[in-house]
């Protein structure tokens, strides 16, 4: 087996790690490397052989018992020789005895379960068009990231202060809207413009007329019609009504944990990104 140099990725380092995603069809968001590198600085490795960047992986560290792994990619050429799984073996241990999620391509539970992930559910990839929303969204800011926090801990059944704080920041290419109610905010949706369209996520709501009103508010806050939705494949969710409005079905991920898997509530209704929960 080649021994490859398996070390903490630098920030141009994580760029080029969304280039590779870019390359396999993941189609990240324009500015997600800058919030993941802020979810966990220390969470992104890649592996060297010769001194060329070969191998990476991501294992983020959200809270003291949760940890997410995604951006598993190794360059064509040098796949089969065992450096994947060494830099895979050696990032894991980033995460402790965290329980780590991880949404990966159907085709791979088998050897993520020998490595003790267990299956836990699917995500569901849906591509098409949202009308536009006339209604004026009520945009985040920071004094709502605490509401925001508890709204997201409820939906996925972990907390994630560092990831969310980045996420909801609103700029040119990302915004995130609220729902608020008599009691507060009760719900969110973040947009935000990707290589290819624009991706929603997360989508936290009670109710789907509440997830796509959410959904229309959030793509217009970018001027987006055509968007990208990855939701939980539940039984009468988000994904079976997109899928009644026309919007086609691209990608599938399972939803795997190594260790206790967390409780997602009803109100998750849309995740944030493959990569990261």
């Amino acid at each position: 087996m080649t021994q490859p140099n398996c070390r903490t990725a630098t920030p141009e380092e994580i760029e080029l790690m969304l280039d590779w995603a870019a390359d396999e069809g993941w189609n990240p968001g324009l500015a997600d490397a800058q919030a993941f590198q802020a979810a966990d600085p220390e969470g992104f490795f890649v592996a060297e052989v010769d001194g060329k960047t070969v191998a990476a992986i991501s294992v983020v560290n959200h809270s003291p018992q949760m940890a997410f792994l995604g951006l598993y990619l190794c360059l064509p050429e040098y796949r089969g020789r065992g450096i994947g799984y060494a830099l895979w073996t050696q990032a894991l241990t980033h995460a402790g005895a965290r329980t780590v999620g991880l949404d990966g391509v159907p085709a791979q539970e088998a050897n993520y379960a020998k490595s003790g992930f267990v299956l836990a559910g699917r995500t569901r990839r849906f591509e098409g068009t949202l009308d536009r929303c006339d209604t004026a969204a009520s945009l985040a800011g920071a004094a709502d990231l605490d509401a925001i926090t508890r709204s997201d801990r409820a939906a996925n059944g972990y907390v994630r202060p560092a990831f969310l704080a980045e996420w909801t920041t609103q700029s040119d290419s990302r915004k995130t809207v609220l729902l608020r109610g008599p009691q507060g905010i009760t719900g969110f949706a973040t947009a935000r413009l990707c290589r290819d369209g624009c991706k929603i996520g997360p989508i936290v709501a009670a109710t789907v007329d509440e997830a796509l009103t959410l959904a229309r508010q959030a793509a217009s806050a970018l001027e987006c019609t055509d968007v990208i939705i990855d939701t939980p494949d539940v039984p009468g969710g988000l994904g079976q009504n997109l899928q009644g409005m026309g919007f086609e079905e691209s990608f599938a991920t399972a939803r795997m944990y190594r260790g206790p898997a967390p409780s997602p509530g009803p109100t998750l209704q849309a995740i944030a990104t493959m990569e990261l929960g």
